[in-house]
């Protein structure tokens, strides 16, 4: 006989202990469920997360909701001219969210919608700060005589304005 087939002979005594096994004798012939999962499944939706270790009473819900209304802004922000956004404040919009995502996922009890708002934040934050570097490096790119064409053409426009009001 192999020798495997006799460690597994030797080690079946442990698998048969009674703490493993089942003994519908002893239930009188019924699966055993304990009280806590009858009575957790009947409670409401509102009354698991009232009292969940991320639910409604706790900031661990609160935070990423309100944490969306930054998302909201800087989705917001999607039409302003690059020009009049913020390079540092979108790079720490962008680097707090790639961050604190990494952050949400290892914490106890894991956020996860936390971590959600965390990474749209991240991605939201990524788009405004290429959009400001695409912008900033077209600017470099512009040779000077265009750029003092488009300064003219600013004063030109500013003057009919002052000369017609």
């Amino acid at each position: 006989m192999a020798p495997m087939n006799n460690f597994f002979r030797a080690a079946r005594p442990v698998f048969r202990n009674t703490f493993f096994t089942f003994n519908a004798a002893r239930n009188g012939g019924k699966r055993f469920q304990s009280t806590a999962s009858s009575e957790q499944a009947q409670e409401s939706f509102f009354k698991r997360m009232w009292n969940s270790p991320v639910g409604f009473k706790t900031v661990h819900f609160w935070a990423p909701v309100m944490k969306w209304g930054l998302v909201l802004a800087g989705i917001s922000d999607f039409a302003r001219p690059a020009e009049k956004l913020s390079l540092t404040q979108n790079a720490a919009l962008t680097a707090t969210g790639l961050i604190w995502t990494r952050w949400c996922l290892i914490i106890k009890p894991k956020n996860y919608l936390l971590a959600a708002v965390n990474f749209f934040l991240g991605i939201v934050g990524v788009v405004q700060v290429s959009r400001i570097l695409l912008w900033q490096q077209s600017q470099k790119n512009k040779t000077l005589p265009a750029a003092a064409e488009e300064v003219k053409e600013n004063v030109k426009e500013e003057a009919k304005k002052v000369v017609n009001a």
